[in-house]
């Protein structure tokens, strides 16, 4: 595989990853009651606008189609996930259990790209900044559990 090819590949797992993580705490935030946590999951949104808004920067150096998203039924199967999981627990610690377990997902795919793909430096440092950024989240999503 040619490396721009490697390049779009990257992003749009990235993008899917950034957009799974709005998505879940879109799904997961009106369930959520105490401030501290709901200022810890506002900035990861925030973060993850971020990594979405430099994917649709950097992208069309790459390629001339939009990044891929989440399909429909993703973001249906991850909003029904946590009804269900939350339908009787909502606490802090079960609502940072399940950010907690999507977050995981996210740095081990990230890892994975960092460490099998060969990348534009671009990409590479932007791939950093998204398994840093979800680190620094599983950091503070910890101490709600």
């Amino acid at each position: 595989m040619e490396k721009k090819e490697n390049d779009v590949n990257v992003l749009d797992e990235l993008n899917k990853g950034a957009c799974m993580g709005t998505d879940a705490i879109n799904f997961i935030l009106d369930k959520v009651e105490d401030p501290k946590l709901k200022e810890v999951l506002n900035q990861q949104y925030k973060d993850y606008e971020k990594i979405l808004n430099e994917i649709s920067q950097l992208y069309p150096e790459y390629s001339k189609k939009e990044p891929h998203e989440t399909n429909v039924i993703n973001k249906a199967m991850t909003w029904y996930g946590i009804q269900m999981k939350t339908l009787n627990d909502k606490s802090n610690s079960k609502i940072a259990e399940l950010l907690l377990q999507g977050t995981n997902m996210g740095i081990i795919e990230g890892r994975k790209l960092l460490n099998h793909k060969s990348t534009d430096e671009k990409v590479n440092e932007l791939t950093q900044a998204y398994v840093d950024m979800q680190e620094e989240a599983v950091e503070k999503l910890k101490k709600f559990l």
